[in-house]
């Protein structure tokens, strides 16, 4: 199955591009979550446009990502949110959370996206995840877990 990917999505490519597919990887996962789209000689048009606001999002070299790698790493990122007398917190953290916690840390501004979270955060205390800047380029943001 031939799709167009509207997001990034590890292991497969970035947003924009044509990759070939298992068709029920592209018809159950990849198109329900609008992280594909059936490809077509229309669709393909739309490519243009969304290479053009990728570019304008993207980190444009190595060296950039590099510093802001360099900055991520060096950050104290606190996160405050509500938890039970065990620490297990109510929910869980999500990039969305872990990316308002880096701006309001001073840090700059990440899209949700590009974090990831291997293990869903559910206690209180020190979690790692990685941010993806570039596609040759993560770094690790280390993030303090408080309840309040």
């Amino acid at each position: 199955m031939k799709l167009i990917l509207t997001q990034q999505v590890s292991g497969l490519g970035a947003p924009g591009e044509v990759v070939e597919v298992k068709d029920g990887y592209g018809r159950n996962y990849l198109i329900p979550r609008g992280f594909a789209m059936q490809w077509t000689r229309g669709a393909e048009k739309q490519i243009a446009s969304i290479r053009k606001a990728r570019a304008a999002r993207e980190i444009a070299s190595i060296e950039q990502a590099e510093s802001i790698r360099g900055e991520l790493e060096r950050l104290k990122v606190r996160l405050r949110t509500r938890a039970g007398e065990s620490g297990r917190l109510f929910g869980a953290v999500t990039p969305a959370d872990i990316a308002g916690a880096v701006k309001a840390a001073g840090g700059p501004e990440l899209d949700k996206r590009r974090i990831e979270v291997a293990n869903p955060i559910k206690t209180v205390g020190a979690h790692s995840v990685a941010v993806r800047l570039h596609s040759e380029v993560s770094a690790k943001i280390n993030i303090e877990v408080l309840a309040g």
